[in-house]
Order: structure tokens, then sequence, then C-alpha cells
């Protein structure tokens, strides 16, 4: 692999900005997500946006996202002859490449060129390229951040003088990560979303008539930095983003959430925003700076971040989350057992924290997605029991349950291959969701499996799902209602739900929590959610006045997000 590299790279020489040169042929390219296999996803990914943004001008950009337009190989191809596609570009994860790969190569045998990139082709070149004796799916592929080298991709393949290897490097052939002070200014308000509107179609008209800010709802992938210094040992990101933290400036992101906003006033509906930085919190001063500034200009939106354990100590900090509309905290929690996590180099997390840590998000009306591994090196059968204990002693939240999967490249599976444990080395060419691909120390693979199912079943049967429910009876309903959806809708993280009869079960099922919301206070809760009039809760006025802020009064219009929690 390092061989064919040096051969056929592309070293850019410095950050640029490439457009469509006099005599290259026009261009319509689609870029392409496939679905995750496991199901559908709420948000798309950022990086089909970002690289329409620094498309040159002169070529159009198609998007397709698997998860919300599904399409297999036949009718991929078919598109991209109908459209009179040009190029494709294709994005995938690990779990998601054998798809990437069909879909990859139905594009080829309908004549067009592919170029491949993500965490996956950088560290598996070879494998997309068909070098080392396997089926080539890609004519090119991207390295590392595209950034830089996605301009020239394009301008390639416009004059029909693809690569087959992109990287951005130095002079020296050392890789350039871009800086992200000059971040591209993505044009949310003007692009196509339709098929992100996770509002089904045939309610979207009534809701339309009806008002009260319902007729579309989106959830947007936003990223405020890439990097992260943890090196946590079954992680890609230290590996595609490295270990330097980058941050656009406050000003720039606070720009994009006031577009967002003003886009979804517009069409009398919801975004919320999803900051996909592995850590947002990574820096927690630079954090607290953005909040402070995006509270300043009055850009709130509900939005969604990942963040350790370790960081949500800081009494301001939380208050920040609060009053800049931080609604749902993604927690990698990973283990409860101490012994686990130092194995997996992410010692930082104290499990005896844990409990305090989400009662004061649950405090402040700020809802935890708490993560766990299982068939880890000190996992035992009943694994799951124990961790389900603990959880139970928790305020309600969002559990889900993964394997600890040796993906590639990473400190985890050059341990595993080492010691000889891998039992499915190129375990991603026959994607099963919810297996292990190596031997556990202390349990059989298939005592890993029966864990996690386990743990999906007793998290989210009809009812744990009533006890959740019932145990918010403090909370005002609509707190109540997001925990009963956000619950319905995560179990199909396991258990398959994806078509409409699936649904009806599922809603069959929890009836009960279902009318108990509604008998609670349905009344209450549609008169907090008036057409772009929408009330801070206690919880957010508290926030907001323990950190300085003017709050409106209870009754007064509150403009910061549509759809804001109704008062307490």
């Amino acid at each position: 692999m390092h061989e064919l590299r040096s051969k056929s790279r592309l070293v850019l020489p410095s950050p640029w900005v490439q457009y469509a040169a006099i005599g290259e042929e026009r261009l319509r390219i689609l870029l392409y997500s496939p679905d995750n296999v496991v199901t559908r996803n709420f948000m798309p990914h950022l990086w089909m946006f970002l690289l329409q943004t620094l498309t040159p001008p002169g070529h159009e950009v198609l998007l397709i996202d698997g998860n919300a337009r599904p399409i297999d190989e036949e009718a991929m191809a078919r598109f991209v002859q109908e459209q009179k596609i040009g190029l494709v570009g294709i994005g995938a994860m690990t779990r998601m490449v054998a798809k990437a790969y069909r879909m990859a190569d139905a594009v080829r045998a309908a004549g067009v060129p592919v170029v491949m990139g993500g965490p996956h082709v950088t560290e598996e070149p070879d494998e997309a390229l068909g070098h080392g004796g396997g089926p080539r799916h890609a004519d090119a592929v991207a390295l590392g951040e595209a950034d830089e080298t996605w301009p020239q991709i394009v301008a390639d393949a416009a004059r029909g003088q693809l690569r087959e290897i992109y990287e951005p490097r130095d002079e020296f052939g050392q890789e350039r990560k871009p800086t992200l002070q000059s971040y591209p200014s993505i044009p949310w308000e003007s692009m196509d979303l339709d098929q992100f509107n996770i509002v089904p179609k045939a309610m979207a008209p009534l809701l339309r008539r009806v008002g009260g800010g319902w007729a579309t709802f989106r959830i947007i992938p936003v990223e405020s930095g890439r990097g992260c210094p943890y090196g946590c040992e079954f992680c890609t990101v230290t590996g595609f983003f490295g270990d330097s933290i980058r941050f656009r400036s406050n000003e720039s992101v606070v720009d994009e959430l006031l577009r967002l906003k003003a886009r979804a006033r517009s069409e009398d509906g919801q975004m919320v925003v999803f900051f996909i930085d592995d850590n947002f919190a990574i820096n927690v001063k630079r954090t607290k700076s953005l909040l402070r500034d995006i509270i300043a200009a009055n850009a709130q939106v509900h939005w969604v971040a990942q963040i350790s354990a370790n960081l949500l100590r800081d009494v301001e900090f939380l208050d920040l989350i609060a009053a800049s509309g931080g609604r749902w905290i993604f927690i990698g929690m990973e283990s409860i057992d101490p012994a686990n996590l130092a194995s997996v180099n992410k010692g930082f997390n104290k499990p005896g924290e844990y409990g305090a840590v989400l009662q004061s998000l649950a405090d402040r009306n700020i809802y935890a997605i708490t993560s766990f591994i299982f068939g880890m090196d000190n996992d035992t059968p009943g694994v799951a029991e124990r961790t389900l204990r603990q959880i139970r002693t928790w305020p309600p939240g969002l559990p889900v349950f993964g394997l600890l999967t040796p993906l590639p490249a990473t400190p985890l599976y050059k341990r595993l291959e080492q010691d000889g444990r891998l039992t499915r080395p190129k375990h991603w060419q026959e994607f099963l969701p919810f297996a292990m691909a190596h031997t556990p120390l202390k349990m059989s693979i298939e005592e890993a499996h029966d864990e996690v199912k386990y743990a999906w079943a007793h998290s989210y049967s009809p009812e744990a799902i009533r006890h959740a429910v019932n145990s918010l009876g403090h909370k005002d309903v609509g707190y109540r209602i997001n925990i009963l959806v956000s619950r319905l809708c995560f179990r199909g993280i396991y258990f398959p739900q994806m078509g409409p009869l699936a649904w009806l079960k599922v809603i069959a099922q929890n009836w009960q929590s279902i009318f108990q919301v509604i008998k609670d206070g349905f009344g209450g809760w549609c008169n907090g959610f008036k057409k772009n009039r929408v009330i801070p809760s206690i919880a957010d006025r508290a926030a907001m006045e323990r950190l300085g802020y003017a709050c409106p009064p209870p009754d007064a219009e509150y403009r910061s997000t549509p759809g804001h929690a109704a008062n307490d």
C-alpha cells in the first residue's frame, strides 16, 4: 500500500480553491451515502453537504442518502444513466462499506467513474482499488479529509484524468489537515432538503394548515471542530482526524445556526442541530465561549452533541448547555467496570460519577443518550444485568448497547490480530449487525451476543418504557413525550421496525404509555406550541438567570427555537 501511494498519489502544495477551467466538461455529480444497515438514520451525513459546497462552480451536484431515500444497485445504475451523471462520490464508514462497494460496482458497470472516501477507505485503499487481489470497486480514492482534494478530483474527472489516490500532503510528504478557520459557508437556506424531512409526506399538508411550527422536522449535522487527543483503543477518530484539535471560529458557527434557524421559521418547521464533533467539549473554555456567543446572538436552536462524562462536571457549562438550546447529550460511558475502561484507554471515565452527571443534566431538562459496549476483556456473563441495575438508579434516558468491534487500523484491531483473537479479520465485507468479530477473554461469542440482546430487550420492553415515562410524572408533558417517542424510535436500532406494519405493532405494544401521556396533559402541551410562540421552561429560565442573562417572563414570546419545551 505504501508503494502504491508513493507512485500515484496527488500531493497538494498548499490550500487552494479550484474553479472549473475553460474547456473542461461540466459534470453532473452524484454524492451518495449508503444506508447504515441497522436502521435508518434520522440525520444525514455532513460530508455530502460540505463537498457539494466545495465543488467548483459550473458543475451540478445531486445528493442521495440511502437512509432517507433507499435505493438498490439496479435503481442506482438506472439513475446515473438517466440523469447523465459524470462522476459519483461515495463515502462510507466500515459498517456501511460492503453496501458501498456493491453500489460502486453497479455505477462502474454503468460506465460512470467512482471516487470513494471516508475512514474505512483511508485505511484500506488497496481493498477499494482492487490491488489486494480482490475486485476493484473505485476508480479513485480520497484519503483523509477531502476539503482540499475534492476540487482537484472534480477538475481531473472533468478532464477525464482521474488519479488513483488523492491525499492532502505538503511538499515534505506530511499529511496536512485543514485549519477550519476559513470554513465554507454551506448554503442551507437554498439547499434541497426534502429527502431529509422526518415529517411523513402524507402529514405535511395537514400540519401546514394547522400551524404550530411542525410542517417540517429536520436534524442537520454541523461541526464546530475536528480531532480528538484521547485515542481510545477502539475508535477511528484520532487516526482519521488526528490528535490535534482544530476549531471553526465562533462567528462561523453562530452564522450557520442563524441561517438554519431562519430556514426553519420560513418553512414553519423545526430544525435540530447535531454537533458531530467527536467530543464537543474537548476544550471546555472554548465551548463555553461558543455557547455564550450563541446566546448573545439569539442563535439558540435545539441541539445534540457528543460529550464525555468527565467534561460534564462544570455547573456553569451545564447551565450554558441548557440556555443555548442543548437538549440531548450523547455520552460514551462504555462500561461500568473501571478495569474495562482502562483496557481500552478510556480510564478518564469514572463510573462512580455517572449518576451525578446524569442527574445534573436531568435537572436542566437535558436528555442523555448513554452508550455501552459489551465483549470487553473483563466482561463476564451477566454483564448486561449488572449494567442495567446501575442504569435503573439513574434518571430515565436512552441507553444503547453494542459489541466491541475491531475496526481496521485501530489499536484494538492490531492488538487482537497480534494475539490471534480475530475470528473474522475482514468482518466488514459481510457485515452482520451486533455480531462479534473476535473472541472475548471471559465469555464466549454466543454469550456476548446474548448479553447485548438481553440489554436491548429489557431496556426497550413495553414495561421498561412505561416505567420510564411514569417515573417522570414531575416533568412537563413535552419532556415525557420526548422520552416516549425517542425510546420507541431507538428500539429500532436493535429490533427491526422499518415498515408501517412494524410501527403499528410497536404502537399497539406500548398503547398504555402513549395513552397515559396524552391523558396527563395533551391540551397543556399543545398550548405551549402555538405558532412561533414557545415558552421557555422553568429549567431554562433558571439556567439563564444563573448565567446573568435577561430572560422573558413566562407569558412572553420566546423566539430562540420553535418547539422549545413548554412550561414545567
